[in-house]
């Protein structure tokens, strides 16, 4: 049995991407990683991803703080400034594609991902949003080695969501990518169809589902 393989990080880069990194580099495994603009925002860091990018690896947008899923906040304008500052953040380390993953409660994709001026924000500039099909929830589980093989086996192609951060994809990833290899993995770094809700500025129609009621601008609340 082989089955398809897409690696991402969320949440970084942190002072664990440097060994994620080293693991992938074993394995000749590339991934995205999706960076808060927060996280740029220190040098050191910042020298991380830009490891990672003269690597090979892709570096996306997963908004500035992470605090709140974009369709939960009450001022609109904060909403999409979120995602504006982080790829003024990433500057030239981003992919031509502007990849995008939204903050999602838990892995929830419902209608709290995002606002509809967020996604016309996301519209207006040519943006590709990437979800996930495969979340082993390694923020909260020590065995998430074993679910996410689990994940990978119930599909042919697995988009999975990790995060790069020890106490979270460490020290698991060290186990998971030579068996992953074991029970058939080809690692690949773009994404499935259905995983992308819109590509470059088009949307489909799954995007619907992940924007939530309009609210009348809030001042002051982020």
């Amino acid at each position: 049995m082989t089955f398809d393989l897409t690696l991402t990080f969320d949440n970084g880069p942190t002072e664990a991407t440097p060994a994620v990194l080293d693991l992938l580099a074993e394995h000749d495994a590339k991934a995205t990683f999706f960076v808060l603009g927060m996280q740029l925002a220190q040098p050191r860091l910042r020298a991380h991803a830009e490891r990672a990018v003269a690597e090979g690896h892709w570096i996306g947008n997963h908004t500035y703080t992470h605090t709140l899923a974009l369709g939960q906040f009450d001022d609109l304008d904060a909403s999409v400034a979120e995602i504006a500052d982080t790829e003024a953040a990433i500057g030239s380390l981003g992919h031509p594609d502007r990849f995008f993953r939204p903050y999602a409660n838990g892995g929830a994709l419902d209608r709290r991902v995002l606002n509809a001026r967020a996604a016309d924000y996301l519209q207006a500039h040519r943006y590709t949003v990437v979800l996930w099909n495969a979340v082993p929830r390694d923020w909260e589980r020590r065995d998430w080695v074993h679910i996410a093989l689990d994940q990978c086996a119930a599909r042919p192609w697995t988009l999975m969501v990790l995060h790069d951060r020890y106490g979270r994809v460490l020290p698991g990833l060290e186990e998971f990518l030579p068996l992953a290899v074991k029970a058939g993995a080809r690692f690949r770094q773009d994404f499935p169809d259905d995983c992308v809700p819109m590509r470059r500025g088009h949307s489909t129609p799954a995007l619907a589902s992940l924007i939530g009621p309009t609210h009348e601008p809030q001042k002051g609340r982020h």
